[in-house]
């Protein structure tokens, strides 16, 4: 190990605990960056959880912000899966329950406004998937959940390694069937252009396919 990565892994063991009857290799920490930064260095099937993140951040390099307490931030490090984004979706919405549905590529949503989202970092050897929910606080426009944080994760625990390793038709099914995306009219910013049209469906490796063409990237707003 590098000094740094000493440094890390030695600040880790003095701040994580776990609760009784929890699974080896969560780390709960008290505040961190991002859990994102923490779980790039452990090895698959590790979770860490944090109360508080003072550099959260989403896709595109947007930031996440949320009260110390207030919302489940947590990374997940899984073996690495093309259809990861949209498989750990159908996970949290399965973990938080009836009503929660998804917006493409990564969003979760409540009663049509954002409850959370999802981040996936991906290399050769594993990936990390970072996952936050709203639950007793949200910033003003977004949802919360109102569930108590543990019982939650003990529900992504289960469901996210499941749908983790599910068929990809399987995932992709589900997918569907939990969209909020699809049959609707949206718009996606793209580097350097907007285009609108209907989001018809979502393709085998994940892409959203607006008027007949695949779109792998991009904001999306639905109107």
């Amino acid at each position: 190990m590098t000094t740094s990565v000493t440094a890390r892994w030695n600040l880790m063991v003095l701040l994580a605990y776990r609760r009784v009857g929890e699974p080896r290799g969560v780390l709960r920490l008290e505040s961190v960056s991002s859990t994102q930064d923490v779980a790039r260095a452990l090895p698959i099937g590790s979770v860490v959880v944090a109360d508080h993140q003072t550099a959260g951040r989403g896709r595109l390099d947007r930031s996440w912000k949320s009260r110390p307490g207030s919302a489940l931030l947590a990374s997940f490090v899984l073996p690495s899966n093309p259809l990861l984004s949209l498989a750990a979706g159908v996970a949290a919405a399965e973990a938080c329950g009836g009503g929660v549905r998804l917006k493409w590529p990564n969003d979760l949503l409540l009663g049509g406004a954002k409850l959370g989202g999802i981040l996936v970092e991906a290399t050769p050897s594993k990936a990390i998937c970072g996952i936050g929910i709203n639950l007793d606080w949200s910033p003003p426009g977004a949802a919360r959940l109102d569930e108590d944080r543990d019982r939650l994760l003990e529900r992504l625990l289960v469901e996210l390694p499941r749908w983790s390793a599910a068929r990809p038709e399987v995932v992709l099914a589900r997918w569907r069937e939990l969209s909020d995306t699809l049959g609707r009219r949206v718009r996606i910013e793209l580097p350097g252009s907007v285009i609108e049209g209907m989001a018809e469906d979502i393709g085998s490796g994940g892409e959203l396919i607006v008027d007949g063409a695949p779109v792998t990237v991009g904001t999306v707003t639905h109107l």
